[in-house]
């Protein structure tokens, strides 16, 4: 059962003191009431669990482990809906960025970047006052432009693809070593960037757009 978040409270993450003191600093001004401050991903799991915020804000990438910060964002968005989650990180890679926003995070803002930068993505977030209209339609497949697919990460696609080849989401989870909550949660992001309502809808989008045609599908030992 989930609990409505205490207005514009915050817990945070990292595993660097100064870090934690810095964020809460920069917090103050827009009101926002750290209600915990915490070294690691567990710990803050606990004070959300506790405290019910409306913003974690923080480092999830702990000693190089990208995977388990992915794993503890997704957490986060399907375990407290309300909480939306601002990722503060030192790692820069793309593939990661596209993923940690795919599993649920409101945003993500490099440690480079300057406090201003962390300070408008938080006010946006409790404003809303900026939005971005949706495309009128499927994005035609032009030359020189990007696919319709690149708005989707590897493992999106991973799952996609078996989903369009007919798998179970228990066989999708079994052939990627993943939760079958996580095979739904990926597939409920696809749906939502590529404008579909439902999995025969995605399997088609699939079949117009190539996914199915990369060769990547998985061995059929893997699917006994």
């Amino acid at each position: 059962m989930t609990e409505p978040p205490e207005s514009r409270s915050a817990v945070l993450v990292d595993p660097h003191p100064l870090w934690l003191d810095g964020v809460e600093s920069a917090l103050e001004p827009l009101g926002v009431s750290v209600v915990a401050k915490t070294s690691s991903l567990n710990a803050a799991t606990g004070s959300l669990a506790a405290t019910w915020p409306s913003l974690v804000v923080g480092e999830t990438t702990f000693d190089g482990e990208r995977e388990t910060g992915l794993l503890w964002v997704e957490g986060v968005a399907d375990e407290f809906p309300a909480t939306e989650v601002v990722v503060l990180s030192s790692c820069g890679d793309e593939d990661h960025i596209a993923s940690t926003l795919s599993c649920g995070a409101a945003a993500y803002v490099l440690k480079t970047a300057p406090v201003s930068d962390l300070v408008a993505t938080v006010r946006q977030i409790y404003q809303r006052s900026v939005y971005f209209p949706a495309p009128p339609g499927p994005a035609p497949r032009v030359r020189g432009l990007l696919p319709p697919t690149h708005v989707l990460t590897r493992r999106e696609l991973d799952i996609l693809r078996l989903a369009a080849e007919g798998h179970s989401n228990v066989r999708i989870a079994r052939i990627l070593w993943v939760t079958e909550q996580t095979v739904k949660f990926h597939l409920s992001n696809v749906y939502r960037k590529i404008g579909v309502s439902n999995r025969t809808e995605a399997g088609r989008w699939a079949q117009m757009h190539g996914v199915l045609d990369t060769g990547t599908s998985a061995p059929s030992d893997q699917l006994a």
